[in-house]
């Protein structure tokens, strides 16, 4: 059921800002709320109460409402990406651990981290009971972690963190296409944008993987040595360039998609997690997970130049101001 809708009122009398003036989200997962971080004055200015360990976030298609994700708390909290005003909580959303819309606008995705499968929902934004309608319920391997949806809207990537695994899950039939092993604690996956290539970091080792995924079953092409706890992705925005996170070796390595190697390693203080890329391609952000801080970096001088107190255990980090995806 829907809880807490926002009243108009407070939403009309809170200014919005600007481009590159919107608010930095970061969800304290170990807190169970959400630091608002002021991009211009670079000090967090809120903390939303949220569900139980909140770990990541989505937009909505509508890019009306920025989605928290409370695994714990089985609820996602709606927030406004312009004003950081709470808009409303949708309960009896099981172990939302990891959520993902399809590019079409038709499907949401949740990994299910404690209690191991993938829940499909219909996006009904018309209803105002029932916005997300769970269609399959599919039991997976231990610990799903990350996915990707491809362009098509056709099939979902899941990693399999304790069950060392990658599964394709096709949309239509909601059914697993297939099974493949992987190293060590998979994590995130990066799919190009020509759905052909999927990357997968290894937290469990110094690795990410590269696998052929245009056909059949996954296909592993490479493995590139990044430094130790291979954790998360993020696009620097030019389609060639990503960032992985190396949570244990405090590192972030820059892969070049194409040649398939590391081209640069910049910083990563108190064990790097998730990131985002400032919309001009400069600033990479990053949470530092067990420093209890968000940590700016220049990417063409490759060092730190600012960090901000958050909450306990920071995950999820996201701002409207960002970088292309691919």
């Amino acid at each position: 059921m829907w809880l807490g809708a926002a009243p108009a009122v407070a939403q009309s009398a809170t200014a919005v800002p600007p481009p590159g003036q919107r608010p930095i989200f970061v969800l304290n997962s170990l807190d169970a709320n959400v630091s608002v971080i002021d991009p211009v004055s670079f000090k967090e200015v809120k903390r939303i109460p949220v569900g139980k360990e909140p770990h990541h976030l989505y937009l909505t298609p509508d890019e009306k409402s920025l989605l928290v994700a409370n695994a714990v708390g089985d609820t996602l909290t709606f927030i406004d990406p312009l004003t950081a005003q709470v808009q409303r909580t949708l309960t009896g959303i099981v172990d939302p651990y990891q959520l993902r819309f399809s590019p079409d606008m038709k499907w949401f995705v949740t990994l299910a981290n404690r209690l191991n499968h993938v829940d499909i929902y219909r996006w009904q934004p018309e209803s105002s009971t029932e916005p997300l309608k769970l269609v399959k319920r599919i039991a997976t391997g231990k610990t799903p972690s990350h996915q990707w949806i491809d362009s098509k809207s056709s099939v979902v990537y899941a990693s399999m963190q304790d069950s060392s695994e990658l599964i394709a899950v096709d949309l239509t039939t909601q059914t697993i296409r297939w099974r493949v092993p992987t190293g060590s604690l998979p994590a995130d996956v990066y799919l190009t944008a020509d759905d052909k290539t999927l990357f997968v970091g290894l937290t469990g080792d110094r690795f990410v993987e590269v696998y052929d995924v245009s056909s059949g079953p996954a296909k592993l092409v490479k493995r590139i040595e990044t430094g130790e706890g291979a954790h998360a992705f993020r696009a620097l925005g030019d389609k060639r360039h990503i960032f992985v996170s190396n949570r244990v070796a405090n590192t972030i390595s820059m892969i070049d998609t194409q040649s398939m190697s590391v081209v640069r390693t910049l910083p990563g203080p108190g064990g790097p997690d998730c990131m985002d890329v400032s919309a001009d391609g400069k600033t990479l952000m990053l949470s530092s997970r067990w420093a209890r801080k968000v940590t700016w970096i220049d990417i063409e001088q490759g060092k730190v130049i600012r960090q901000v107190n958050v909450g306990r255990s920071p995950h999820g980090i996201y701002t409207l101001d960002h970088a292309p995806r691919q």
